[in-house]
């Protein structure tokens, strides 16, 4: 029996190293690249006669889901939003992974209808380095609050990002009506997500808390204890006893 359950507990140490194994191609990169690739998706290709090359790695825009995580929670905290501790992290990480894992799913389904020339991983790393221009952005309009600023970074930072996206697609697609199709729903969820995030995020999740925990509650206030009020009479026959007594 001894023998057997030591088997077992190897077999399980090999087989989740061989799954780590399976998954160490995808995040093993150098800082060098990563730097490249971030400074890539901000600079939308010319070339979209030929397939262009996308990374088939997922470090850099899985770091770039956590930085924007940690900018809408740096935005919660900056902005007028009531804040209740232990559900922000849960509400940020869901929103930014849901989009990230959500929409790369649907492109992915929609290019495969559309017989475009993408894998699930290249999907995965071309809408995650495409998050950079969102980063950006967030991270200067958290800080400078303008509208007009907003909508400069949302049209020149987003835009160019959103660009680069759509030509590497058009260059994997074949036929204008896949391309319209999938380019412009791509555009269209990436656009609109930048702007979801900057001016309604916050209030979505304050309204959410609201449903889940309740109407705000007013802070608590220290109010004085009532004291019952003692006729002179009687603090002078207690003292008059004491003075006895002693």
């Amino acid at each position: 029996q001894m023998w057997q359950a030591g088997k077992r507990q190897a077999s399980r140490a090999f087989s989740l190293y061989a799954n780590i194994d399976i998954l160490r191609p995808y995040f093993d990169v150098e800082p060098v690249q990563v730097r490249a690739r971030l400074l890539e998706s901000m600079i939308p290709v010319k070339m979209i006669n030929f397939p262009q090359k996308i990374a088939g790695e997922l470090y850099g825009p899985l770091m770039l889901v956590f930085t924007l995580v940690a900018i809408l929670l740096h935005g919660m905290k900056t902005s007028d939003t009531i804040i209740r501790e232990g559900t922000l992290m849960g509400t940020a990480i869901g929103t930014c992974f849901g989009y990230w894992l959500g929409v790369s799913s649907f492109i992915y389904f929609l290019a495969y209808l559309c017989n475009a020339q993408i894998t699930m991983v290249q999907m995965l790393s071309l809408l995650g380095y495409g998050l950079f221009g969102h980063c950006i952005t967030l991270f200067v309009t958290y800080n400078i609050h303008f509208h007009s600023l907003f909508y400069v970074f949302w049209l020149g930072v987003g835009g160019l990002s959103t660009l680069r996206m759509v030509a590497v697609l058009v260059s994997r697609t074949v036929g204008h009506t896949q391309r319209l199709i999938l380019c412009g729903t791509l555009a269209a969820l990436h656009m609109l997500f930048l702007l979801y995030l900057h001016f309604a995020y916050h209030k979505v999740v304050e309204g959410i808390l609201d449903t889940l925990e309740g109407p705000n509650m007013p802070p608590f206030q220290r109010v004085a204890r009532d004291i019952p009020v003692v006729p002179n009479a009687v603090l002078n026959t207690t003292a008059k006893a004491i003075a006895l007594t002693l």
